[in-house]
């Protein structure tokens, strides 16, 4: 057992609360308000009938993602990257992320020449919002899609996983799941995981910040981001069966 325990109290392997809000964004193909303890993203999907340049005439669609958090998100005011002229160098990384994450689990050739963006807008930040913002993306990609069958425009789902991800660290009270900011501005090594329903691994992301940690504390990460995505794909199921 740790000597230390973590600032809010909860059990090494326990989550934070999670809710989906479903039609968040009522003008959208498909949204969600996803709030994971303090952290509250709102995702929201858009479906237009053309594809980039890159994928015209090759009878496949895109999935792609755009991210971005609020001035007052964090607890001093930020700028606006649009004041600024361009997008930081964090922004691109996170969104090019969710883009990702999200590309794995869709058939794109099923998908016809069809692109869905995912706006990922960071309302209120408490940490893993990347993670939260890939959790409430799959959720509005999957409502869209499913708009799309209802119009007759897909037979079917071209859905091939369902994805979550979740954040898990180590930290003074020792591997932890679900890090918020006070623990992970604090943590000693600090990693993502983007996995499937299924047990397959979409991405990874891992950041010693102290000293190098050993294979034996990351299968013990794996082993917490396991269980707390377990979490998170039951609340999606749950949101999406709300609105079947």
């Amino acid at each position: 057992m740790p000597t230390i325990a973590r600032p809010s109290g909860r059990a090494l392997d326990e989550s934070r609360p999670v809710s989906l809000e479903i039609g968040f964004a009522r003008h959208a193909e498909g949204s969600v308000l996803i709030k994971v303890g303090g952290t509250e993203v709102l995702c929201a999907a858009s479906v237009e009938t053309r594809v980039p340049p890159f994928l015209r005439g090759q009878g496949q669609g895109w999935i792609t993602a755009e991210y971005g958090m609020l001035p007052r998100a964090t607890h001093t005011r930020g700028n606006r990257e649009a004041a600024k002229g361009k997008q930081s160098g964090r922004t691109q990384e996170i969104q090019r992320l969710i883009g990702r994450a999200l590309r794995a689990c869709v058939d794109l050739k099923a998908l016809g020449e069809m692109t869905i963006t995912l706006d990922c807008d960071v309302l209120n930040a408490d940490g893993g919002t990347r993670c939260a913002a890939i959790t409430g993306a799959w959720v509005a990609l999957a409502i869209a899609l499913e708009k799309q069958i209802k119009a007759g425009v897909l037979k079917k789902s071209p859905l091939r996983a369902q994805v979550a991800a979740v954040s898990c660290g180590l930290t003074k009270a020792g591997a932890v799941l679900d890090l918020d900011y006070v623990e992970d501005s604090a943590a000693q090594a600090d990693t993502n995981f983007v996995l499937t329903s299924e047990g397959g691994i979409v991405e990874i992301q891992g950041t010693a910040e102290d000293a190098p940690f050993s294979e034996e504390q990351f299968n013990e990460l794996l082993r917490l981001a396991k269980l707390g995505t377990a979490r998170l794909f039951e609340a999606q199921r749950l949101a999406l069966a709300s609105v079947a």
